[in-house]
């Protein structure tokens, strides 16, 4: 008996396109392939609260990532004026090789670009050409310096000179 019910359910509708059509998928699933109109009884979408809750983590997740990164953008300028003052360093140096003495206060910077020592003078981070001062401070032979964000001497945190 088991084996009949088995070989009458599996064998229906073989070799009879019609009884194969005649069979309806059941279930939301079923209703949508046979294009029913009918409403399945669960509403699809989200709720207000499930959209809510979503927009939530994601500015959560934004505030932290931009409480992390912000830092590290300061730090980038500052590590960026460190490495062209070295090179302009270099460059001095190179200068005074030639030379035996270092560019006058009135020569400035633009004598190394003019004796080929770097190709162009580079901007600070925050796009002011650096200072270059003969007299250097305690007791150097030169100094050359990013005025900072602000761009004047002096200052604090992102605004605070960088020199040699």
């Amino acid at each position: 008996m088991l084996a009949r019910g088995f070989l009458s359910r599996h064998s229906r509708g073989r070799g009879n396109p019609a009884a194969f059509l005649a069979r309806r998928p059941k279930g939301k699933l079923g209703s949508r392939l046979r294009g029913s109109d009918e409403k399945a009884n669960d509403e699809e979408g989200f709720t207000l609260v499930e959209l809510m809750v979503v927009l939530v983590i994601i500015g959560l997740l934004a505030t932290i990532v931009i409480i992390n990164v912000m830092p590290a953008v300061d730090r980038a300028a500052s590590t960026k004026a460190h490495a062209d003052i070295s090179t302009l360093e270099q460059a001095i140096e190179m200068y005074r090789l030639d030379h035996l003495r270092y560019p006058t206060q009135a020569e400035g910077l633009q004598s190394l670009v003019a004796g080929n020592y770097i190709r162009r003078l580079p901007n600070d981070p925050w796009n002011h050409p650096y200072a270059y001062k003969v007299p250097g401070a305690g007791g150097h032979p030169y100094q050359v310096m990013s005025l900072g964000a602000d761009g004047q001497e002096g200052g604090t945190g992102e605004n605070a000179d960088i020199s040699n």
